[in-house]
């Protein structure tokens, strides 16, 4: 498709763009949210600042940013919507320029995102243009990409089907509108308090067949406060509400596509719903109590039930896929810890490994239901190999010992030959040394080994030595602050012929292999390193230098269960 150039007259300059910011007592950051749409320059047209009714200093901040600022526009609503769904519909009611964004008050746009957004949409006569977003944890100021795959290069779909993927693509701010068609086809968001409000709302945008632009930019900056005393709606997922919103929000995205039309969208939004929803929950189950596991259970199988065959015929032992036929093929909940280790990225499957009477895979001897037959045709760079690890501290270093474990003959078909391991910071992104290659030999099975019985397919080990001083070097793992820093095990399995897979491992544990011990490290610097197993049950390392960095582990874990306990 040729470019669309701007009429005579206009350039991508031009004031276009409406920027509709929502609060509800943050007024701590919302001058930066304000601030940051402001700097995208002239092309911003108006910040509509909507107050969704707080209580704390908020009106005043942004009263004194619009003195000083004639873009910005402050609407206070009268009554709290308790969502973010409200007063995003009372900023689209009082919008005026020809395209619209949306920020939240704790979140930023990165500069150039609405220039970026604006001249993709135009270029190609889009009706919403969509960029990358990046997830920033803080105070570590981590960076995630949010669909990184989506957003590798330009492209242009005349309509949403051509790229069913964009329904996992469930954010509204990343994007870009046209006013009118949204106005045109209706389309707002759900009221009052529901959470997951974007689900629908994209959904209905998708439900409209648009001309949709993406770009490679980052477009916006989502801030993930985990320690904060209140946490976004999204993120607080203590209390069973929050599973059966996210359920109620799913299937109503679903019923909204399928009505339009858009039957391969809705099938993509299913299936978006099992490898994204499912797994992230099934991750933390075992953290909840069995009352909150039992709810959940019931719930997703109730929800799950109103799948159809064509919805499980595509990719069956993809992990979400599995997870969802174990939960339907058992009304209690079971086998935890294996569902969690599934449902990590990527997926481990732990054994044991049952055969069926006729030899066909299983999930297990008392649950032959979900089959795992097609785990037999799979790729080897997409099994969910299962490698267990072994941390035996020493003063100066540690012992770690490595198992792969067989899956139903396909790890001995492909011919394990090494292990290569990497300590990669997950703060920084930087690895503790160059990545260490181990041979693989065949073992007998652990007895640590999950499995209640050998596997009887077999199993091989490798052992290396994990030295404490790669973790203490300069310019140091906590950086100038003094903070603490998490280190994961990066694993990848190579086999004959040059194929590998990337895993992590599971974390095996005994008497004394998580305690924290104190090590010297560089310029006789006393640094606290501390094995721990993560939620999604795999092998890591915290890493404190000196009295600052052992009280900043301290005040974590407190902040940690002091939050767990409060929601729950």
């Amino acid at each position: 498709m040729p470019p669309h150039t701007a009429p005579a007259g206009r350039t991508a300059h031009d004031p276009q763009v409406g920027v509709i910011v929502i609060g509800y007592n943050d007024a701590a950051h919302v001058t930066t949210a304000v601030r940051s749409a402001l700097a995208q320059g002239p092309v911003v047209r108006e910040v509509v600042a909507v107050d969704d009714c707080s209580t704390d200093r908020s009106v005043d901040v942004l009263t004194r940013l619009a003195a000083a600022e004639p873009r910005v526009k402050v609407v206070r609503r009268r009554v709290n919507s308790g969502g973010c769904g409200s007063p995003r519909n009372t900023g689209l009611d009082r919008v005026t320029s020809p395209y619209v964004m949306f920020l939240d008050s704790d979140d930023v746009l990165p500069p150039g995102a609405v220039d970026a957004l604006l001249a993709a949409a135009r270029g190609a006569r889009a009706e919403v243009a969509s960029g990358l977003c990046v997830r920033r944890e803080l105070p570590g100021r981590r960076e995630v990409p949010w669909q990184a795959p989506l957003y590798a290069s330009h492209a242009v779909f005349e309509r949403p089907a051509q790229r069913p993927r964009l329904v996992h693509d469930t954010l509204c701010v990343n994007k870009l509108y046209r006013t009118d068609f949204l106005r045109g086809h209706g389309i707002r968001f759900p009221e009052g308090r529901f959470p997951y409000e974007d689900f629908v709302f994209t959904a209905r945008v998708l439900a409209a067949r648009p001309r949709i632009a993406l770009v490679p930019d980052r477009v916006y900056v989502w801030h993930v406060r985990r320690a904060a005393d209140r946490l976004s709606i999204s993120l607080d997922r203590a209390d069973i509400a929050n599973w059966r919103a996210r359920t109620q929000a799913s299937r109503l995205a679903y019923d909204i596509l399928l009505g339009a039309g858009q039957k391969e969208l809705a099938r993509a939004a299913r299936a978006k719903f099992l490898d994204h929803e499912v797994r992230i929950y099934a991750r933390e189950l075992g953290l909840h109590d069995a009352h909150y596991q039992r709810a959940w259970w019931t719930h997703t199988r109730a929800y799950l039930a109103e799948y159809d065959a064509s919805d499980w015929a595509h990719n069956p032992t993809a992990p979400g896929r599995l997870i969802g036929r174990v939960v339907l093929a058992s009304p209690e909940p079971r086998d935890l810890p294996r569902l969690r280790d599934l449902a990590s990225r990527p997926a481990r499957l732990l054994p044991p490994y049952a055969h069926a009477c006729d030899g066909t895979p299983v999930w297990s001897a008392d649950l032959p239901e979900p089959t795992l037959d097609a785990l037999l045709a799979r790729p080897v760079r997409l099994l969910p190999l299962a490698v267990d690890a072994e941390l035996h501290p020493r003063t100066r270093s540690a012992l770690l010992r490595l198992r792969l474990h067989e899956l139903y003959g396909r790890v001995a078909q492909a011919g394990p030959e090494a292990l290569e391991l990497e300590w990669r910071c997950r703060e920084t992104g930087r690895a503790a040394g160059p990545r260490t290659r181990v041979a693989l030999t065949p073992a007998p099975p652990s007895p640590f080994s999950s499995s209640s019985s050998p596997s009887p397919d077999g199993v091989w080990s490798a052992e290396t030595t994990v030295r404490w001083a790669a973790f203490c070097g300069a310019p140091g793992p906590s950086g100038p602050s003094g903070a603490s820093r998490t280190w994961d095990l990066r694993l990848r399995v190579r086999f004959q012929g040059g194929a590998y897979r990337e895993v992590t491992a599971h974390a095996l544990t005994s008497a004394g292999s998580l305690r924290r011990r104190a090590v010297v490290g560089a310029g006789h610097a006393v640094v606290l390193v501390q094995p721990y197993v993560t939620h999604s049950g795999a092998l890591a390392l915290r890493v404190a230098p000196g009295s600052r960095g052992v009280m900043s582990v301290v005040r974590s874990r407190l902040r940690r269960l002091l939050h767990w306990h409060t929601h729950t």
